[in-house]
């Protein structure tokens, strides 16, 4: 119904069968457009808390949350004839516990809440005006549409207050609480003796460092999977055990001191040794307190471009992708170059990713066919084929924007076309 032409209706006073009839017809709306009401829903929150949207992890966070609350809530309303016992989804339970862990105030809870709800109520009225005649059946649907909506954001809210408060005892009684405070004051750039903090945190700050972010994708991955994946990471680079910190539930924060720049190669072999869900990313290796900070920034930035992109390899590094992190700091901006500079050959299907893949390689290897050839593992006449292939399809001769091309190329290999 929500799908097709809209029936209009007036009918007796009194909420009926077929009022619920048209609260489910309004959820099926609200269902089918959750995507663009979670991304209204998502701005809405961090614009009234930007915290919640400075990094990537905490980000998609607060968005699994909206989701899933809207998902909810649209089941409450079809059942709400009969109504049945509620429960918080986890999502929720997930994001307050990320918001205590990063240090963010609990009535950043109450300000995302109240903002999300309105942005949903907004939509709610709007459908229940598209469906239901003005008069009386139209005031009952909206006033057991509001009393179904604050009685479930009242309830969810006490309860996820209860979680953020019980996770900020915990953290604030043990060393997690001198953990995450020393970290924050590094990464903010507060001035620290270098001695002190490393003593708080038992790891040396003088030496080198590399940091890593590891995230499960999707989520779901046992309870220590992520320490366990950043310690087997860091044994594999010749280090003792890392610094790590939770930066979310799905999401932690961990630095190897001590080492040169680890190799890649390595470190993906090893993550294949970790839960399949896992994935990771690795900064560069920089020195002192500074090195501690600028290395998780570059790592967060990574991190901030890969998630969500199940294509892209389980292990990343920035000295692999710094280009490509770099160009493509503004999404936006670098999908629109991508295809602009690529048009057709930039398309998403097989055929134009193997054109893509040969070309670059071709340009790669100085334009010579058989040494893209050999790594290509084809003949060099394929190799030439392709490439003429890929050149009508730019519109021109690759070596005209060479530049451009190239970059274009490297981005779409490494976040998807």
């Amino acid at each position: 119904m929500c799908c097709g032409t809209l029936t209009k209706v007036t009918l007796a006073t009194g909420p009926t069968a077929r009022t619920y009839e048209l609260m489910a017809m309004i959820a099926d709306r609200l269902a089918a457009d959750a995507d663009e009401i979670v991304a209204a829903m998502d701005a809405a929150v961090i614009e009234i808390v930007p915290a919640v949207g400075a990094d990537a992890g905490i980000a998609a966070e607060v968005s699994a949350s909206n989701r899933a609350n809207l998902h909810r809530f649209v089941t409450v309303v079809r059942h709400a004839e009969t109504p049945r016992p509620g429960d918080v989804p986890p999502e929720a339970l997930d994001i307050a516990r990320t918001i205590v862990r990063r240090g963010i105030g609990i009535d950043a809870i109450f300000q995302g809440y109240r903002r999300g709800q309105q942005v949903a109520l907004e939509r709610w009225t709007g459908y229940a005006a598209e469906i239901v005649e003005p008069g009386p059946e139209l005031v009952h649907v909206i006033q057991l549409s509001l009393a179904l909506l604050f009685d479930y954001i009242d309830e969810t809210l006490r309860r996820v207050i209860a979680e953020a408060q019980r996770e900020r005892e915990e953290v604030l009684g043990g060393g997690l609480a001198r953990r995450t405070e020393t970290v924050r004051l590094i990464l903010d750039g507060a001035p620290l003796d270098i001695s002190a903090a490393s003593q708080r945190l038992s790891y040396e700050l003088a030496r080198g460092h590399t940091a890593l972010v590891v995230w499960a994708e999707p989520p779901g991955v046992p309870h220590g999977a992520l320490e366990s994946a950043a310690t087997l990471l860091a044994a594999t680079a010749g280090a003792g055990r890392p610094l790590t910190l939770p930066a979310d539930t799905t999401t932690l924060w961990a630095w190897i001191a001590g080492v040169s720049e680890p190799a890649p190669e390595a470190l993906r072999a090893a993550l294949e040794n970790a839960h399949p869900n896992l994935r990771a990313v690795v900064g560069p290796t920089r020195r002192g307190i500074t090195g501690f900070r600028d290395s998780h920034m570059a790592a967060l930035s990574l991190h901030g471009l890969l998630l969500g992109r199940g294509g892209a390899e389980r292990l990343a590094s920035y000295d692999e992708l710094e280009v490509t992190a770099i160009a493509a700091a503004d999404l936006v901006r670098a999908t629109d170059f991508v295809g602009r500079t690529l048009g057709p050959l930039a398309h998403d299907n097989p055929t134009a990713a193997r054109l893509r893949e040969t070309l670059r390689t071709f340009l790669e290897e100085a334009e010579h066919a058989p040494r893209a050839a050999a790594r290509l593992h084809t003949h060099r006449n394929t190799v030439l084929q392709r490439v003429a292939r890929a050149t009508e399809l730019l519109g021109h001769d690759p070596g005209r924007k060479r530049l451009a091309v190239e970059l274009a190329l490297e981005i779409s290999r490494r976040l998807g076309p």
